[in-house]
C-alpha cells in the first residue's frame, strides 16, 4: 500500500497528546536523512508515539558508533536507528580491492556497530538492510559469480538477518521489501540524489518511516494478536446457506484460488500465534460443514479458536469474542466482504482494525499482505500453541455458566501450578512477556533476554514464573515477577506480568502468598510494589490495594510481611522457589 509523503507529515500539524509515549530516538544514516527524520515524527504521531530525536552528522554512521566520547553517547536513547543505502555500498565495493569479499567485511562492519551500542546502552537497535541495485555489469550472470555486486548485496542481506537471529535486542527494517513492492522506479529519485544526495523518493522515506515504527510499535507492546473472519464471500466464494457446501467456490479452480490463498495465509498466521476467529450470520451447523467435510478448505475447525455463528449483530459477536478472548480491541482485526458490516463493526468498536477489502477477491490477499498488520518483536515456540489454549478457555468460559457460584467453579477446574525461578527454559518466554503485556503489567518496564539474563548475576536479584493447568488443558507460563532487593529487609518489586487469559482464577493471590514465604526465607520485612498507569494498565490500578497493600504515595504500595494473611484460592502449588 502506497504511502505519501506529503500526507504522512501533515499529521505533524496536530499537537502530539498528552498520552503518546514519549521516546527518545538517535537516527544515522548514510545518506540525507532530514525528510526522513520528518517521517518518522510523523509516523510515530500517528502510533500515538512522541519521538524526540537527535540526528547525526550527514553519512558520520562509524564515527558516532565506533568512538564512544562521540556525540551520540552524550544522550540516552530508547532505540538507535541506522539505515544504510546501496548507492553508498557501491561505491565502497567498487573501490573495494577484494570484491568477492565485501559482504563479509560489511556484515562484520555492522556487527562491530551492533556490538558498541549494546555495550555502551540499553537502547534497541534498529538497522535497515540493503535495497538490491543491479548495476548491469554482469548481466544474470551476476548470480553465479561473487564478484558481482547483486551477488554481494544478497549475501550481505542475508548476513544481517543471520546477525539479527542472534541479538534480541536487534531488530531489521526491510527496505528490500518495501522495494520489492513499490518497485525500483519508486524507490530512488535520481534528481533528489544528484542534487540532495537523497538515495529514496519522499514517499519511499514515507513509506521506510512507517515500516521502522511497526516495529518500534511492536516492541513497545502495541500490536495485534486475533484476526476475526467473515465466512460467506471472505473465506470462501458463496453463500454457504444458499449454494451449499457443493456449490462455494474454494479449491484451485478459478476464482476458488483467491480464498485457497487466503486459508493457506491464514493458517500460517495461526501457526506463528495470531488467534483465529470466526464470525459469521449464519445457522452454526451450516457454516461448520465447510470446515468438517469440505475436501478444498485448507482451515478446519481445529485452527478456530472462538466459532461464532448465529444471527446477532456481528458487533455483539465480536464483543462476546473479546471477553472470551480477553485481550484488547485495539488488538483484533475484522475482515468482511461487505461494506456494510464493516462500518457497523468501524461505529460500534473504533478500536478494532478493519481493513477495506477490495471488491474482488482476487486481491484480498496481495492487500492484506501488504499492510503488515501483524508486526511483532519476538517469536518463541509456544507462541504456536496460542489456539489450542484459546480454545480450551472457550470451554471454560461456557463450563462456567454451569455454576451458581464462583468458588465452586475455580475448584472444578482441578488447577496446578508450578512456581519456580527464571531459568534457560523460561527465559525467553519472561522476555516476551515483558514485551508483549500492556493490560496486567504493573510498572509496564521492557526487557530483552540479555537485559534479564545480566540482572540475574546480581544476587539482589530473585525471580518468580508460574505455569498453569486445569482439566481443560495447559495454560503454559502465563505469569512473572522480576524482584530487587535494594536493602536487606526491603523487597521491590520491579516487574509484574500476568497473561489475561487467567484473571478472576486466584493466580494474584496464590502468588503473593509465595512471595511472602519467599521473602520470609529472604529475611525480608517489607515488600514495596509500585503502579505506574498507561493507556492499557488500567486493569490493574487497584491491584496493590486489593491485594492489601498500603499505600506509601507516590504510586507505592507496601504491604508487611510478618501481618500478611494467606489469600485463599483453589489451585494446587508446586513449588522450587525455596529450594
Amino acid at each position: 500500500m502506497q504511502i505519501s509523503f506529503n500526507s504522512l507529515v501533515k499529521t505533524l500539524k496536530t499537537p502530539a497528546q498528552s498520552g503518546d509515549k514519549l521516546l527518545r530516538v538517535a537516527v544515522l544514516a548514510d545518506f540525507a536523512s532530514q525528510h526522513l527524520c520528518k517521517a518518522l515524527q510523523a509516523a510515530g504521531r500517528q502510533a500515538q508515539l512522541n519521538l524526540q530525536i537527535w540526528e547525526a552528522d550527514y553519512d558520520a554512521i562509524e564515527a558516532n558508533v565506533l568512538n564512544t566520547g562521540s556525540e551520540l553517547y552524550e544522550g540516552t536513547y530508547d532505540y538507535v536507528l541506522i539505515f544504510f543505502s546501496s548507492l553508498k555500498a557501491y561505491k565502497q565495493f567498487s573501490a573495494s580491492p577484494l570484491k568477492s569479499g565485501f559482504a563479509q567485511t560489511r556484515t562484520e562492519r555492522i556487527q562491530a556497530l551492533a556490538e558498541t551500542i549494546r555495550a555502551t546502552s540499553t537502547a534497541r537497535i534498529i538497522i535497515s538492510n540493503y535495497a538490491e541495485y543491479d548495476d548491469g555489469v554482469f548481466g544474470n550472470f551476476a548470480n553465479k559469480t561473487a564478484a558481482s555486486f547483486l551477488y554481494q548485496m544478497r549475501k550481505l542481506n542475508l548476513g544481517i538477518m543471520e546477525l539479527a537471529a542472534t541479538q534480541d535486542n536487534l531488530f531489521v527494517t526491510d527496505v528490500q521489501a518495501i522495494q520489492l513492492h513499490q518497485g525500483r522506479s519508486a524507490t530512488f529519485d535520481s534528481k533528489l540524489y544528484i542534487h540532495g544526495d537523497i538515495i529514496y523518493s519522499l514517499d519511499f522515506l514515507a513509506q521506510l518511516a512507517v515500516n521502522t515504527l511497526q516495529i518500534i510499535s511492536a516492541a513497545e507492546g502495541r500490536f495485534r494478536k486475533c484476526v476475526i473472519i467473515d465466512l460467506d464471500n471472505t473465506m470462501w466464494g458463496g453463500i454457504i446457506g444458499d449454494d451449499g457446501m457443493e456449490g462455494i467456490q474454494i479449491g484451485d479452480l478459478g476464482l476458488g484460488k483467491a480464498f485457497t490463498g487466503l486459508q493457506y495465509w491464514l493458517r500460517n498466521l495461526k501457526e506463528r500465534g495470531i488467534i483465529l476467529a470466526v464470525c459469521s450470520k449464519n445457522t452454526e451447523s451450516i457454516a461448520l460443514e465447510p470446515f468438517e467435510k469440505h475436501p478444498g478448505m485448507i482451515l478446519r475447525r481445529d485452527d478456530i479458536s472462538v466459532f461464532v455463528a448465529n444471527w446477532e449483530t456481528k458487533v455483539d459477536n465480536i464483543r462476546f469474542i473479546q471477553s472470551v478472548l480477553n485481550i484488547g480491541f485495539d488488538s483484533m482485526v475484522f475482515l468482511d466482504d461487505n461494506p456494510f458490516e464493516r462500518n457497523m463493526v468501524r461505529q460500534g468498536i473504533p478500536d478494532i482494525t478493519v481493513p477495506e477489502l477490495p471488491e474482488d477477491p482476487a486481491l484480498y490477499l496481495e492487500y492484506l499482505q501488504s499492510l503488515n498488520l501483524f508486526e511483532t518483536a519476538t517469536y518463541t515456540a509456544a507462541d504456536s500453541e496460542r489456539t489450542k489454549q484459546y480454545q480450551e478457555e472457550a470451554g471454560r468460559a461456557i463450563l462456567q455458566r454451569s455454576f451458581d457460584s464462583e468458588d465452586a467453579f475455580l475448584e472444578s477446574l482441578n488447577m496446578q501450578a508450578t512456581v519456580r525461578p527464571v531459568d534457560a527454559f523460561s527465559l525467553p518466554r519472561v522476555a516476551q512477556l515483558t514485551q508483549r503485556s500492556n493490560q496486567f503489567n504493573l510498572r509496564t518496564q521492557r526487557y530483552t533476554e540479555a537485559d534479564i539474563k545480566s540482572r540475574l548475576e546480581s544476587p539482589d536479584f530473585f525471580t518468580m514464573t508460574v505455569n498453569l493447568t486445569d482439566q481443560y488443558g495447559d495454560y503454559g507460563l502465563i505469569s512473572a515477577l522480576l524482584l530487587e532487593r535494594p536493602q536487606p529487609e526491603t523487597l521491590f518489586i520491579d516487574t509484574w506480568i500476568m497473561s489475561c487469559r487467567v484473571l478472576k482464577r486466584g493466580v494474584e493471590g496464590m502468588m503473593l502468598n509465595e512471595l511472602v514465604a519467599f521473602a520470609k526465607t529472604l529475611g525480608v520485612q517489607q515488600i514495596v510494589g509500585a503502579y505506574l498507569p498507561t493507556a492499557k494498565n488500567g486493569i490493574v490500578a487497584k491491584h496493590y490495594e486489593n491485594l492489601g497493600f498500603t499505600d506509601a504515595g507516590d504510586g507505592r504500595w507496601s504491604l508487611a510481611a510478618a501481618a500478611f494473611e494467606p489469600k485463599k484460592h483453589f489451585i494446587n502449588v508446586h513449588s522450587s522457589l525455596h529450594d
